[in-house]
């Protein structure tokens, strides 16, 4: 009888911690969306060495890249808020070369899950690829520099709607 009264009690006593931490810490939806321009995706910028990404907490550990890029490609997860990843140059110190975003993101207002309508209300100057359609079964969505920066949206044919971001290019490999 007094094991059984000792681990309800342990189990009450753990159940209203993790409820009072849960209730104190934010919920993702509450975090603001980092803003995407030509140049970086919230802190994360074009040119960063992968050492300060890894100190500000931005990304994860470095790993093998895309096979097709060569032996010695590298990437980095982004970190949360953000979801995607993060390219690196051959060189030493190996610096981002391109930011690809799945989740956390908005350019000018437009977001995973919006509209091919929506890029172009943002970006007039945008053009829409489709000779990627029979390959990959995506359409890109390209914003040109002089529209507003070197942005790359992903669209699914299927769904019809944002999966991705790419600040420079949007990456394929498989």
């Amino acid at each position: 009888m007094r094991r059984t009264l000792a681990l309800t009690a342990a189990v009450v006593t753990t159940g209203a911690l993790a409820v009072g931490a849960a209730a104190d810490t934010p919920p993702t939806a509450r975090i603001a969306a980092k803003k995407v321009t030509a140049k970086r995706v919230g802190q994360v910028r074009l040119g960063m060495t992968y050492s300060e990404a890894r100190e500000k907490r931005l990304v994860g550990r470095l790993r093998p890249g895309c096979e097709f890029g060569g032996p010695e490609t590298r990437s980095a997860r982004l970190l949360l808020p953000l979801r995607g990843f993060v390219d690196f140059t051959l060189t030493t110190p190996r610096r981002i070369s391109n930011i690809y975003v799945t989740r956390g993101a908005r350019a000018r207002g437009v977001k995973v899950g919006d509209r091919i309508r929506d890029i172009q209300d943002a970006y007039p100057g945008a053009k829409v690829n489709r000779s990627t359609e029979d390959v990959f079964g995506v359409w890109l969505v390209r914003v040109p520099k002089s529209a507003g920066g070197r942005i790359t949206f992903s669209v699914p044919v299927a769904t019809k709607r944002i999966n991705g971001i790419g600040v420079r290019f949007i990456p394929f490999c498989e």
